[in-house]
């Protein structure tokens, strides 16, 4: 089993991009243009828009999007007066966010780094950072929390959105229970083995406790939260919470000792 599985899944997601992956669609110009008039949404789990009032005023704000490339949401926080910086490990995914700004005329930092490893930041660099659903590619989700808490700004906040674990039990038809958790194909021979034969890369499960205590261990407050659905298949049949996103702020006072 190859230990370097961050690359792997650059590389994967790089494939699914170009397979046309819902996830990795800019935004068309239709679209950025309403944003500029002020008509927009983004979404951190499948379905569910971000409630705007979780977002700081934007006009000025130094916004990280923290494995969020692809052109989808970075354009609209442009849109709408952020400073943006993309941090994502997929090379497609960062030429779609330089091939939207390039066609929008507008500046964007990209940056291609591993989310495992230390950001390559200063330290309290940014007012927010936005993380859709991706915690779901690293084995350990603890080093990336601190990282945020690190480089945000005292009162910046965290809005991510996360998978809970419960996908990873079923079957490809969401109809039998197939596997315990964890899920982990480092751990797991046989799952490795059809992890890469599927091209589903290396994928984690993490429980909402496994995603929360380490966030607040972080020094991170939980400002607010929400629970979302897969969009589609039997589990969405039966509306079961798949997905969590949440909003937290790093305090304005000094970190506890």
């Amino acid at each position: 089993m190859n230990s370097d599985y961050t690359e792997i899944n650059a590389k994967t997601i790089d494939s699914w991009v170009e397979s046309g992956w819902e996830w990795g669609t800019p935004i068309s110009h239709e679209t950025y243009e309403k944003a500029l008039r002020g008509e927009w949404d983004v979404l951190l789990t499948p379905t569910k828009p971000v409630p705007h009032q979780w977002f700081p005023p934007m006009k000025g704000c130094r916004l990280l999007g923290l494995a969020s490339g692809g052109g989808q949401q970075m354009p609209v926080f442009t849109a709408l007066g952020a400073r943006c910086t993309v941090l994502d490990y997929s090379p497609r995914q960062l030429e779609s966010e330089a091939m939207v700004a390039q066609r929008e005329g507008y500046a964007i930092e990209t940056v291609r780094a591993d989310m495992t490893k230390p950001f390559p930041f200063p330290a309290e660099s940014f007012d927010c950072i936005f993380h859709p659903v991706s915690n779901c590619y690293v084995e350990e989700v603890a080093p990336v929390w601190r990282e945020c808490f690190r480089v945000l700004k005292k009162g910046g906040l965290l809005l991510a959105g996360v998978d809970n674990g419960l996908n990873y039990l079923f079957d490809e038809r969401e109809t039998v229970l197939a596997r315990p958790l964890p899920y982990n194909p480092l751990k797991d021979e046989e799952l490795y083995r059809k992890s890469m034969e599927t091209n589903e890369g290396v994928q984690f499960s993490h429980t909402t406790e496994e995603q929360l205590r380490p966030l607040l261990q972080a020094g991170f407050q939980l400002v607010d939260l929400y629970e979302d659905t897969n969009g589609y298949g039997e589990l969405e049949r039966f509306r079961v919470p798949t997905f969590l996103a949440f909003l937290a702020k790093k305090p304005e006072g000094p970190a506890p000792g």
